[in-house]
């Protein structure tokens, strides 16, 4: 039997709550498919623990999560933390420090769930975006000078490198290649003067590599639009650091709801560890409650079991997600329904 040895980051708010759903289907399909898995469970690494001791993490955090096979987070935030302390204090070290230089979203419309947006069919909408993850637009160089003072400046770079950049396109055109044959670029060379064009540049480099993937490029602004206006047309699509993460939460408002988003930060190379988080955030408002939809941390859970070379029990999820949503009317509250997170988590081990 194949045993993997999974962290677990519960964070805040609802991240303790959707992550145990998550551990249950897990283990469900685990069983079935002649896996184990063994976790460790970091409760304490929270914007509670920040508030405590003066830090997201202990400082030998990345040490302890580094003979893991993944790592499963929950979520990570809360009002009284500012968001730059939160995420700069656990999510983008992980990444970093592990080497997740792929953040990748699928974006579906499920049968049963209604997109906001009329062209959104379920059956036709199924993209993914992959997003450079650890440099670009946030990168830590810069900093604020003359503070208080009227002349107060702050200067944020963008930092990208021919390295940081190939990487993350040829992940990209490979998959493309593996799906549907096309990729779309974002980018914005006709205003911002160094970085697009470069980034431009690169992307006409690396499709000389992939010859069976047709491509294009769009610029942000009109590309945001036409993901409401004809999502369908799309397969894979890659952008920066910052275009991709609001591409991706755009996206997955088009699918229905954000509290269903999955999301992947892969190390491709396998040096280190990955990890798997759900989209949508430590939701304070529906913390405690016993409401949150688990569904976000069961398919991150579902591209884990991928990402660790289970293909079959993946997809066994993905299958059991999109029979409940089509054949049953359990919903959570973001969906339109009233089901708790426990009444959907049951639901979905019964199909399972």
């Amino acid at each position: 039997m194949t045993n993997h040895h999974i962290a677990l980051i519960p964070g805040d708010g609802i991240g303790a709550e959707v992550l145990p759903p998550a551990r249950q289907v897990l283990d469900a399909v685990g069983a079935r498919h002649g896996f184990a898995l063994r976790y460790t469970s970091y409760d304490d690494w929270s914007c509670a623990r920040y508030l405590r001791e003066g830090a997201m993490m202990p400082e030998d955090g990345i040490d302890l999560l580094r003979d893991k096979d993944a790592i499963l987070l929950g979520a990570v935030g809360r009002p009284d933390v500012p968001d730059h302390v939160s995420l700069w204090g656990l999510l983008i070290p992980i990444r970093r420090s592990f080497r997740q230089y792929v953040n990748l979203r699928p974006v579906r419309v499920f049968e049963g769930v209604e997109s906001p947006v009329r062209g959104a069919v379920a059956g036709e909408v199924d993209f993914v975006v992959v997003r450079e993850n650890v440099e670009g637009e946030y990168s830590e160089a810069g900093g604020r000078i003359n503070r208080g003072f009227d002349d107060e400046m702050a200067v944020q770079e963008a930092v990208f490198t021919r390295a940081g950049v190939t990487r993350v396109l040829d992940y990209a055109f490979g998959l493309a290649g593996r799906r549907r044959g096309t990729l779309t670029s974002a980018t914005k060379s006709n205003g911002i003067v160094h970085t697009m064009p470069f980034w431009d540049q690169l992307v006409a480099e690396r499709a000389v590599h992939h010859p069976g993937v047709a491509w294009e490029q769009e610029h942000i602004d009109a590309l945001a639009a036409k993901f409401v206006l004809d999502p369908a047309r799309f397969d894979v699509v890659v952008g920066s650091n910052l275009f991709g993460d609001i591409l991706s939460d755009l996206a997955a408002a088009v699918a229905g709801s954000i509290g269903m988003a999955p999301a992947a930060n892969l190390n491709p190379e396998r040096a280190f560890p990955s990890m798997f988080e759900p989209v949508h955030g430590s939701a304070p408002d529906i913390a405690g409650r016993g409401i949150a939809n688990p569904l976000g941390a069961i398919w991150s859970a579902a591209m884990m079991l991928d990402h660790l070379g289970h293909p079959r029990a993946a997809r066994d999820i993905t299958d059991a997600i999109a029979a409940v949503l089509a054949g049953t009317d359990v919903r959570t509250r973001d969906l339109g329904g009233t089901a708790s997170t426990a009444e959907f988590t049951d639901t979905l081990l019964a199909r399972l």
